[in-house]
């Protein structure tokens, strides 16, 4: 008999261990998860983002689009866009010419086919009507308007003088656009824009680790050149009068 309560005690305690040692092993894992995720939150990012790059770009398909995913889906729109700016650019097209041209074609085909199916069958093909749907529009149109709203509320917090490093950062782009803009139209700076968009989302997904390695490295820099240039020069520039009424 006391055999036997030994073994029932010494199982009762192996039980015990061994709920301690899961609950160890547990926290120590808790622990080793938690230390990763502090250690992936102080890792520098590009424009201190925070999400993945496909959920940035809207998730979905097109940024399976952006960052060929979809190679087919990919290379058919990149090719798209770039028989597109062959017509405008090398060919001259115009839009107007290529829209009646367009049309032309798809009054003639389909005038053709309407009465080579009455010759054949003796019957009225159905030609399939197109419309645009209300709520499409509306839609549309919302988004715009709301899009709108919101950039003309960041210029306006631009403006105010609230923050001056933004400040010169939008004044220092947007004259470098107009530089951009004075070289080349506008099709073909759309079609850059759109090449672009194709590729360093691409090449920065793939190259992550190392662009923001060199990202972070001039970031630092660029602070350190800011702070002189701002305790001799900017911090001497009067700020606007919203900043104080915001306090009121």
């Amino acid at each position: 008999m006391a055999e036997n309560k030994e073994s029932v005690f010494d199982q009762i305690k192996e039980k015990f261990h061994g709920a301690d040692d899961s609950s160890s092993s547990d926290d120590e894992k808790s622990k080793v998860v938690a230390a990763a995720e502090a250690a992936k939150a102080k890792i520098f990012r590009l424009f201190g983002r925070e999400k993945p790059v496909h959920q940035i770009l809207g998730g979905g398909k097109p940024a399976d689009i952006f960052l060929w995913k979809d190679k087919k889906a990919s290379a058919a729109v990149l090719g798209g866009a770039t028989a597109i700016w062959i017509l405008f650019e090398l060919m001259e097209y115009h839009l107007l010419t290529l829209v009646c041209h367009l049309l032309i074609l798809s009054l003639a085909l389909i005038f053709l086919w309407a009465n080579a199916t009455h010759l054949i069958t003796k019957s009225t093909p159905h030609i399939p009507e197109v419309s645009i749907p209300e709520k499409l529009v509306v839609d549309i149109a919302l988004s715009l308007r709301y899009e709108i709203n919101c950039g003309l509320a960041a210029l306006r917090e631009i403006a105010s003088g609230r923050d001056l490093k933004k400040f010169l950062a939008v004044i220092a782009g947007l004259w470098v656009l107009s530089i951009i803009g004075n070289c080349t139209n506008l099709v073909t700076l759309l079609y850059i824009v759109f090449v672009t968009l194709h590729s360093v989302p691409f090449l920065y997904n793939k190259y992550e680790d190392e662009v923001d390695t060199f990202a972070e490295k001039v970031t630092i820099e660029f602070k350190k050149q800011y702070a002189v240039v701002h305790a001799k020069y900017l911090s001497k520039i009067p700020r606007g009068p919203l900043k104080d009424k915001k306090f009121q």
